[in-house]
């Protein structure tokens, strides 16, 4: 890696992570496309498999019933037991499965024979929900509850441990990591002295599962509360519980279920042996499956690996951070690993979190009533917290201090202008507002939604670009998108374009006029399946060869124009809401739920929502509602370049079936070209089982090597226009208003070209060029 101290990779105990590593857990994580995620400590990204692991079960439920589903993946259930015991140094028999760590905590904590006076210790790293569940039970049972003092470097203070410790005390409980820093608490120091003392510890894992290693057999730890969801990338919903054998024979669970009990006769009821007492009948075994899937893959790269990979890239952050002018790191001397906390002088934590998950970083703040005990007692009212993983690399370091140190926007009075207005921040608006600042201009960028929704239509992995064209008025067009998309990604220094070719396929003579292109050549079916093996036409069809095509990462491109963008200053406002707008003068003002704002110039790049801002287009947009699924394969190969590259086939009956191959750990995708009208103002609806089942007909036919189950699917919204037309440039009248509409499902591909063309257009430069998208045009042209 570049810039940390192990050149030869990050070393540990004999494991490595080196740079190839880094790029295939990245690859086989689908999150870390869309943005920048160091938030690890709050809810880490899935892996493909992960995700996988559940969808397959949740289908396999659908199939043959939730009882029936469980019965076959009983084994692979069992075994999370002992892949979380194996985590921990533990034995299967001493793991509970919850659904959280807050779910084990109480189920651990109630089971307790505590009476009033029974003394409670708390370390001051102690999480929000346990300190408010032991105030609870002050309140009932009558305990106290005494908060441990801390040590010059922010851990418990071990002197005053043993002084306390010195009273009889019911329990002793410790935040490994606490949720407020990245104080890394002395677990061996600490469990030695209750041990001596004789009182049980319960550590909360939670913020250390999966990065620090924990053996609770050599250390004599008592009780564990752990989660899925934060270092061990497990899913949502997850949670586990250790219980040592001399703790069970104390506690004894005040709500034991048939999971957990086995009723005798009469009222004799028997404690299942293990740990399985403190468990429930009912729960989520498909996140417990994933769960499971999560561990083995934590066990597979090691803790210690992950541990000392993510510190390397911490200690990167926080040399980094600590070089910033009015940027204070906040951790206490013992923090480390894989956390960093800090805060920016001239800006509330919750601010700065927002801003940059605007600039598409994600992180989290922390305030002060998620853990007082710390954060109070060191006068801090909110702490910004990243944290790393495995998926993470330089980069994403990098441009999280890139966008920390940039000044906060300046906001627009109502008596100022800017120069230009950009609505929308898919493909079309992101592009335009690049290629404004780039050039100079003052641009605010606005937004309905948060950076990552999926109610439009530029979300998702991957998205298909051709020269095939039906009509040679868009050759040219064509062509200035391919070189803006080679501009994109040097500016990007990220690689958005993969040539693999692509085949176009159509029933032999059809009478409309089919694709052509530059460069493409017509083939018949046995040529095709020599081009492609992945893709079976019959003889009924023929196809046109386009040996330019190929595929694009939709989802870096739309990260590396939100963070291109943001490095040329342009004040992103996502979550804002746009209720109309009008000329004024030769300006515009526009009204927003926010307050008005007026610029020079405006774009309206709005997607769905064109015929609401422009009416005068409204009655030539039709808003469809578009479909698409990704196919396992048994042989991913046969599904991926050279086997198989972006195709279309006209299929008689069905509509148009379009498909990309599997890229990057993804599966294939495949949608149909239509849809049913759809309402933009209503939350997008997941695909339907009928939706995908069309699909995965459609695919049995034409792809033989998509012989898998659906493992995702998503649905996006189509603005349609007249004969599949685009209208780009200014509306009739107000010339100071352009648009970007209707690009009729084949709109992606052009997207930094027509950004380029609209900011010519805004800045005064003709642009003859797109006369045939002008919007008096649409639908008028062949």
């Amino acid at each position: 890696m570049r810039g940390n101290p192990y050149p030869d990779g990050i070393q540990f105990r004999n494991f490595a992570i080196h740079d190839d590593t880094v790029k295939e857990l990245r690859a086989a994580t689908p999150g870390t496309r869309y943005a920048r995620h160091l938030n690890a400590a709050g809810a880490a990204l899935a892996s493909e498999t992960v995700l996988g692991t559940v969808i397959e079960h949740l289908r396999l439920e659908a199939r043959i019933g939730g009882y029936e589903a469980a019965e076959a993946a009983r084994e692979r259930s069992e075994q999370v037991y002992a892949l979380a015991a194996r985590l921990i140094g533990a034995e299967p028999e001493d793991i509970a499965l919850t659904e959280s760590a807050t779910v084990a905590w109480h189920r651990a904590l109630d089971a307790m024979p505590l009476r009033p006076g029974d003394r409670i210790l708390a370390a001051a790293s102690s999480y929000v929900s346990s300190a408010l569940h032991l105030f609870e039970l002050r309140r009932s049972r009558g305990i106290e509850v005494e908060v441990l003092p801390c040590a010059a470097d922010g851990t418990v203070d071990l002197s005053a441990l043993a002084d306390a410790l010195r009273r009889p005390a019911a329990l002793v409980t410790v935040a490994h990591v606490p949720t407020s820093s990245a104080l890394i608490e002395p677990v061996a120091e600490i469990a030695a002295l209750t041990t001596a003392a004789g009182v049980p510890l319960l550590l909360d894992a939670t913020q250390s599962l999966g990065h620090l290693p924990l053996d609770v057999a050599a250390t004599g730890i008592d009780l564990v509360v752990g989660t899925g969801r934060k270092f061990l990338r497990g899913p949502r919903g997850t949670g586990l519980l250790y219980v040592s054998p001399r703790m069970r024979e104390r506690l004894h669970p005040p709500h034991p279920d048939v999971r957990g009990a086995l009723w005798q006769s009469g009222d004799r009821v028997e404690l299942a042996p293990g740990a399985r007492r403190f468990e429930t009948w009912e729960n989520a075994h498909a996140l417990r499956l994933g769960l499971g899937a999560a561990l083995q893959e934590t066990l597979a790269l090691g803790v210690d690996t992950i541990g000392r990979y993510a510190s390397g890239l911490a200690d990167r952050l926080r040399a980094a951070l600590g070089e910033m002018p009015g940027v204070r790191l906040t951790d206490p001397p013992a923090g480390g690993g894989a956390i960093v906390t800090f805060v920016r002088d001239d800006e509330k934590p919750a601010e700065t979190v927002r801003r940059l998950r605007a600039a598409g970083v994600h992180l989290v703040a922390v305030p002060a009533q998620h853990g007082r005990w710390d954060l109070e007692r060191r006068g801090l009212d909110a702490v910004v917290r990243a944290s790393v993983h495995v998926y993470n690399d330089e980069s994403d370091v990098d441009a999280l201090v890139t966008a920390l140190g940039r000044p906060a926007p300046r906001m627009v009075r109502p008596s100022s202008r800017t120069d230009v207005i950009v609505i929308g921040a898919g493909v079309h608006g992101s592009s335009t507002a690049w290629h404004l600042a780039r050039r100079g201009a003052r641009v605010i960028q606005l937004d309905r939604f948060p950076d990552g929704h999926t109610e439009g239509s530029s979300h998702g992995h991957i998205r298909m670009i051709r020269r095939a064209y039906p009509n040679p008025v868009w050759d040219d067009l064509v062509d200035r998108a391919y070189l803006a998309w080679a501009e994109l990604s040097a500016a990007a220094g990220v690689r958005l374009l993969t040539t693999t070719g692509g085949l176009y396929a159509r029933p032999v003579g059809e009478a409309t006029p089919g694709l052509r292109g530059p460069g493409c050549v017509p083939v018949d079916a046995v040529r095709a399946a020599e081009i492609f093996p992945g893709l079976r036409l019959g003889d009924e069809f023929g196809a046109i060869y386009d040996p330019a095509a190929g595929v694009l990462d939709a989802a870096a491109a739309m990260r590396s124009l939100r963070e291109l963008s943001l490095a040329h200053g342009v004040d992103r406002r996502t979550g804002c809401r746009v209720e109309g707008w009008n000329a004024d003068g030769e300006g515009v003002t526009v009204r927003t739920a926010d307050g008005l704002l007026r610029a020079d110039r405006l774009v309206i790049a709005a997607g769905p929502w064109t015929g609401a801002l422009v009416p005068e287009l409204a009655g030539l947009l039709r808003v469809v509602r578009i479909v698409n699924i990704h196919i396992g394969a048994t042989d991913p190969a046969a599904v991926s370049a050279p086997a198989l590259g972006p195709f279309s086939v006209e299929v008689p009956g069905a509509g148009l079936l379009y498909g990309l191959p599997a890229v990057d750990g993804s599966a294939l995708k495949i949608g149909l070209d239509h849809g049913p009208a759809d309402d933009p103002d209503r939350p997008q609806t997941p695909v339907t089982a009928a939706e995908a089942a069309t699909l995965l007909g459609l695919a049995r036919r034409f792809l033989p090597a998509a012989n898998g189950d659906v493992v995702d699917s998503v649905a996006c919204r189509y603005t349609m226009a007249p004969r599949n037309r685009f209208a780009v440039g200014a509306l009739a009248g107000t010339p100071q208003v352009l648009v970007a509409a209707a690009c009729s499902g084949h709109g992606f591909k052009f997207g930094p070209a027509i950004g380029a063309g609209l900011a010519d257009l805004a800045l005064g430069k003709q642009r003859p060029d797109l006369d045939f998208l002008s919007p008096e045009e649409l639908g008028t042209l062949g």
